[in-house]
């Protein structure tokens, strides 16, 4: 019985839905913020905090206020969903002008 659950765990997965998009970083303690894009917005908070905790996220002003104000002091937003449909034109020109616009808008650094 565990490996047809397995299995159904796993088939569940593969048919979820997922959602592109922009998101943000914040740090609380100085309110720096830093924005990106990901092809999966459900998983992508917990491979920038995986980055950040190993000291080897690839934005070295990210790295630093992590390190000097801890991981207590940072929030992850979702700052917004991007259709499939609007993606099919072209996935990275698509990502890049809304990151270009959230990067403006929020006053933030792109990631």
């Amino acid at each position: 019985m565990q490996n047809d659950a397995r299995k159904a765990a796993i088939a569940a997965y593969k048919e979820r839905k997922v959602a592109a998009g922009i998101y943000k970083v914040r740090c609380l303690a100085n309110e720096e913020s830093w924005v990106g894009h990901a092809p999966d917005l459900s998983t992508i908070q917990n491979r920038v905090w995986f980055t950040l905790r190993h000291g080897s996220h690839r934005q070295r002003g990210l790295q630093a206020a992590w390190q000097a104000h801890g991981e207590a002091q940072f929030a992850f937003e979702e700052v917004e969903r991007i259709d499939a449909e609007e993606l099919a034109i072209g996935y990275e020109r698509v990502m890049k002008a809304r990151l270009a616009h959230w990067a403006r808008e929020l006053d933030a650094q792109p990631l």
